[in-house]
């Protein structure tokens, strides 16, 4: 079945950062059905009242962006709520579209699923060749697992579920709370509130020198939708930016952006947490989809909305 402006598209996890990106690009690319469940109204670890709601509904298109998700404090702190919700979730949601007759299914995952010492770039066929790294392992698996349900069903039943493995995201909508957010939000948050109190420094978890590469969630949101519209022979594709910095450069551009004069120091009693995930993008490329928004433009549109949301 061809996706069109009429296709009845469940998007699971619409009220997140990814998934309120996800509703936003589809409804101003005029796409009438849209179906949307908050977690208040259809807990998606229930596997009864999952099936039931999409065997309802009967949508010709799933896409999976409900997950539980956070930085490396709450991964590491809250492991078996990670492995156990997220396992659910996605199990769940595979499997009921599966018995629902659902053909296409976009399953979102992480670029933290590959090995922490991985050659970079990163590319999709190092998938577990390596070990994890051990802060947010119980997650990685989870998605590992997620990644592996919709191989071996395309295989077995040959539909067309399809796993997006985005790199680190930041963007409108976004978690600020510094106990569970990601590495860019937190940085956003600290170095605003060291503006406005005039703190006049800032410590960072470990060394700075990890190097992270971001991307801007309104990019992946258009990846959905152009790999909706694509036959594809892959079952994972990574999806990137291409733009990479250490962990103190984002510090170091985010106080230039605010215009903030502070010192910066390292608590290396911290974890420094994987030392590079730059995903090999050849593959999305081959198909001919790459990312829009630079650092710049995606961190003045993440920022204005920040301040919306802090002054509420």
């Amino acid at each position: 079945m061809q996706i069109n402006k009429k296709s009845k598209i469940f998007i699971a996890g619409h009220n997140g950062m990814v998934g309120s990106s996800i509703v936003r690009h589809f409804k101003n690319k005029g796409y009438k059905n849209l179906f949307l469940k908050s977690r208040k109204s259809l807990d998606l670890v229930d596997q009864k009242k999952t099936y039931s709601y999409i065997k309802k509904i009967k949508p010709d298109f799933v896409i999976i962006a409900a997950a539980k998700v956070g930085g490396i404090f709450i991964n590491n702190e809250k492991k078996a709520e990670f492995i156990y919700e997220n396992i659910m979730i996605q199990t769940n949601l595979i499997h009921s579209s599966f018995l629902a007759g659902v053909k296409k299914l976009i399953f979102l995952g992480s670029s933290c699923i590959y090995p922490k010492y991985s050659k970079q770039p990163i590319k999709e066929n190092y998938l577990m060749t390596g070990k994890l790294e051990e802060t947010n392992d119980a997650y990685a698996i989870a998605k590992i697992a997620g990644l592996k349900m919709c191989d071996a069903y395309n295989k077995q039943y040959k539909t067309n579920y399809l796993c997006l493995m985005p790199t680190n995201l930041y963007g409108p909508n976004d978690n600020y709370n510094l106990k569970t957010s990601h590495f860019f939000p937190a940085i956003i948050s600290k170095i605003h509130f060291a503006l406005k109190r005039e703190v006049k420094n800032i410590k960072i978890w470990g060394d700075g020198t990890p190097k992270r590469e971001l991307m801007y969630v309104d990019d992946l949101a258009d990846a959905c939708e152009f790999f909706l519209k694509k036959k594809t022979k892959h079952s994972l594709i990574n999806i990137g930016s291409g733009e990479e910095k250490s962990i103190l450069k984002y510090y170091k551009f985010v106080i230039k952006k605010l215009n903030i004069n502070v010192k910066i120091s390292f608590d290396k009693k911290k974890p420094n947490g994987t030392p590079q995930k730059k995903l090999d993008l050849t593959l999305a490329k081959s198909y001919g989809w790459k990312s829009k928004y630079n650092l710049t433009k995606g961190f003045d549109l993440t920022y204005k909305d920040y301040l919306k949301r802090i002054d509420r």
